[in-house]
């Protein structure tokens, strides 16, 4: 049994923390907010409150001997990640380097969205990064911290690089069936699986100081998707547009527009290769839940 510590306890660290928990580790749970705390004890974890923004709040930690860092900015802007991802983690590791018996792993959860554009074309963990945005920049800079930063203070890191999550509460439905659906590529993972990965990466004692792709088996065409979803609900097709169509059809930033001309394909070999099994190796069997939902009734936007 070995103690784990998930800060950010959210949306990826409570299936995590249940699935550690279900293999009789103990788990403590991470947030900051009461609500939050609530859904720690809940899934059946410790739960315990501190701010990885705020040093004072960390010296509470319980010892552990893994800790995955899996916090959210809440979609706020750069600076707020920075102060999360690349602060936030420094606070974190140095709470636990200074400790009699600091941890002997560390997990931080990023994004693909470090590997900006490449023309639809494949990438793994072997494509230089190019991130083409302030915040996926600071995405960038915080698995330099999880790899250099964990390894001078005595702790080896992994960074689990997380393709789109998606699963109970985040099928977002309506978006693809009634569009408009623009054109490009989904990389995506079930929540299930995301946690799933960093679990298998932990108890296998595998990818210490490395970096590792988190996807399923298909990218898939956007366009092709939700048709596949339409008619799997019994709906019409729904109406589609190109990049360009929707970029003269509305007024978007310019960061927002580099993120719509991104283009990549995420292979998940290595991951397979290290012997993960996924639960839902595509989008046809992580999706059967929310179709059976919709098909018995349920309003899309609440799947």
């Amino acid at each position: 049994m070995s103690r784990v510590v998930i800060v950010g306890c959210g949306y990826v660290g409570l299936e995590l923390g249940r699935q550690l928990a279900a293999a009789d580790h103990k788990v403590t749970g991470v947030r900051r907010s009461d609500e939050g705390l609530a859904a720690v004890a809940d899934a059946g974890l410790d739960a315990h409150r501190a701010d990885a923004t705020a040093p004072e709040t960390l010296s509470g930690l319980p010892d552990a001997d893994w800790v995955v860092f899996a916090a959210s900015s809440g979609g706020r802007g750069a600076d707020a990640a920075r102060r999360v991802y690349v602060e936030g983690l420094r606070n974190v590791i140095d709470e636990y380097a200074g400790r009699d018996a600091p941890p002997d792993r560390l997990v931080y959860t990023s994004s693909t969205g470090v590997y900006g554009d490449h023309g639809g074309d494949f990438v793994d963990e072997e494509t230089p990064i190019d991130p083409t945005t302030e915040k996926t920049r600071v995405l960038a800079a915080a698995e330099r911290v999880a790899l250099e930063g964990a390894t001078d203070a005595g702790i080896e890191g992994t960074v689990a690089r997380f393709a789109g999550l998606y699963g109970p509460g985040r099928y977002r439905l309506d978006r693809y069936l009634s569009g408009p659906v623009t054109e490009g590529y989904l990389n995506m993972v079930h929540r299930e699986d995301a946690a799933g990965a960093v679990a298998f990466l932990l108890e296998s004692d595998l990818a210490r100081g490395d970096v590792v792709l988190v996807a399923d088996d298909e990218p898939a065409k956007k366009w092709s998707f939700a048709d596949w979803l339409a008619e799997e609900c019994g709906v019409s097709p729904p109406p589609k547009r190109t990049v360009e169509e929707r970029l003269a059809a509305e007024s978007l930033s310019a960061a927002a527009r580099r993120r719509l001309r991104t283009s990549k394909r995420c292979s998940n070999q290595r991951l397979r290769a290290l012997g993960y099994e996924f639960a839902y190796p595509t989008y046809r069997e992580g999706y059967r839940a929310a179709v059976e939902a919709f098909r018995s009734g349920a309003d899309a936007a609440s799947v």
